[in-house]
């Protein structure tokens, strides 16, 4: 079984929304309109079979000079345990890095997995208060995840705040 990891594109819209609605279906990701996904296609990495059939996807979006985001990482239940995780995180920490950041979050209910992959629960100090008045600005729902504002708790519950330094 191999697969690749290419850059997203627009055509690749459809299916990470078919691939992702299981996960919406059960409340592990957010769903969102097709829109976010086309002007967000240049944060998106596709993991793909042999064939070209997408597999797996996931994003990074930068939320400051220095902190991304990784969103929507997804993996078809029948690829679970091949890699495509690992392999779809670490191209997106190479683009992070590329990017000049030095360090991701993520809001998941997969603690074992971003832990194992150098992830730590986040700590409540973890952003300096200058940048967070800074943060607070954004209409991003990620930037308020991160920011663990009131207005997304009830789309947040049971998962955990987690971030790396690269």
């Amino acid at each position: 079984m191999s697969f690749t990891v290419r850059p997203a594109r627009t055509s690749d819209v459809p299916q990470v929304q078919a691939l992702i609605e299981p996960l919406v279906q059960r409340r592990i990701l957010l769903g969102k309109d097709a829109v976010v996904f086309y002007e967000a296609i240049q944060e998106f990495r596709i993991a793909e079979d042999e064939n070209g059939t997408p597999i797996g996807c996931g994003a990074l979006h930068v939320m400051w000079e220095d902190l991304g985001e990784v969103r929507t990482l997804a993996v078809v239940p029948e690829w679970l345990h091949h890699g495509v995780g690992h392999a779809l995180l670490a191209q997106l920490e190479a683009d992070a890095i590329e990017l000049g950041l030095s360090r991701l979050f993520c809001l998941t209910f997969e603690v074992d997995f971003f832990q194992k992959h150098g992830f730590s629960p986040m700590l409540e100090d973890a952003i300096d208060p200058v940048v967070y008045s800074e943060l607070v600005r954004s209409s991003d729902e990620g930037v308020a995840e991160f920011l663990d504002l009131a207005r997304v708790k009830p789309n947040t519950l049971g998962n955990t705040r987690m971030l790396k330094r690269l």
